[in-house]
């Protein structure tokens, strides 16, 4: 029975091939079949080219929005560095400008983005807050978001680590760190100390 089969089998090949080698299968082949073939390939190559030409566009795009946030927290950083110098219409202008510029990060399709706006996000506040009295250390943050964010820009996973790690030894400062009431009052009571406090004598009868 196999030997039948494989007989069979055989004998489909030798048709198929003698069929092609005919006249008759040559001008099939060459008016019908390879002028398929020959359009699917085509087909299939422009599917391929058109979608590595859409990818890089897409990531173009991308690379634009992403660099066109950074300049955009870049110079909001400018202006946050002389913060307390500002009236208050160029605060209200600079607040929106981060805002729009943190949302259009936290949208963009790369790696570590809602890292990038929240790490931003902290520098810019320290910035608003420094620039009152201290302002080397608003100096110092504008040149620590500046290289943060162009570091993120140009290697989007290394950075995103080195954001994660401020952005957690921030969080731990901000919970061990000392209530205002607390440093307030200590403060008073170091200065006033409990001998010196004023007591009242009580009349004797």
């Amino acid at each position: 029975m196999r030997g039948y089969s494989a007989n069979m089998v055989q004998a489909w090949w030798n048709d198929i091939v003698r069929w092609f080698t005919s006249a008759t299968g040559q001008s099939v082949f060459l008016n019908a079949i390879l002028p398929v073939l020959a359009i699917l390939a085509a087909a299939i190559i422009a599917t391929l080219i058109a979608r590595g030409s859409i990818k890089r566009l897409i990531a173009q795009q991308d690379r634009e929005q992403k660099a066109s946030a950074i300049a955009t927290l870049i110079a909001s950083g400018r202006r946050a560095a002389t913060w307390s110098t500002l009236s208050a219409a160029e605060k209200d202008h600079v607040d929106h400008q981060i805002s729009e510029a943190e949302v259009r990060i936290r949208l963009l399709p790369a790696a570590g983005a809602s890292l990038a706006a929240d790490w931003a996000a902290h520098q810019l506040a320290s910035m608003k807050t420094n620039s009152v009295n201290y302002s080397f250390q608003a100096d110092q943050g504008l040149s620590d978001l500046e290289d943060g964010l162009i570091a993120w820009h140009a290697k989007p996973s290394r950075a995103r680590k080195l954001f994660a790690q401020d952005l957690a030894s921030w969080k731990y400062e901000a919970a061990t760190s000392p209530d205002d009431l607390t440093t307030k009052q200590t403060a008073w009571n170091a200065n006033h100390p409990v001998d010196e406090q004023p007591t009242t004598v009580l009349p004797t009868a």
